[in-house]
């Protein structure tokens, strides 16, 4: 990799990183919103999305300064990205009524994420 390309790669990971962190911290914040705040009908989901967004933004910021290949950068931006889509489809379902039709792709994300990152720390 040219020096350029390496700085932007450090860059990403520090990015991914750090939204990591946020996303953790935020989500303690709708879990205690959820637990203290929230009527029945829409807690149950609250709680799971942020059970999901603290579990994946843990995994961003301890996996993303380890990662070592694009392979393993791009496994770790389709964790985010389906982060995003499964709990923003159950806080959209909770807060604003909707259908939480996107929390499926945002699952299959998830799990492609999570494989992708398996395959890539298994490569030499």
């Amino acid at each position: 990799m040219s020096s350029l390309a390496t700085a932007s790669f450090v860059v990403y990971r520090r990015y991914l990183a750090a939204l990591g962190s946020v996303i953790a911290g935020l989500s303690l914040a709708l879990a205690a919103y959820a637990s203290h705040a929230a009527v029945p009908p829409q807690q149950l989901p609250m709680l799971q999305a942020a059970g999901m967004a603290f579990a994946h933004g843990l995994a961003l910021t301890a996996l993303a300064p380890l990662a070592q290949r694009p392979l393993g950068l791009v496994s770790l931006v389709m964790l985010l990205l389906g982060l995003l889509l499964f709990s923003g489809s159950l806080l959209a379902k909770a807060v604003l009524g909707l259908s939480p039709s996107l929390a499926p792709f945002g699952g299959a994300l998830l799990i492609s994420g999570w494989l992708l990152h398996a395959f890539d720390r298994l490569r030499p």
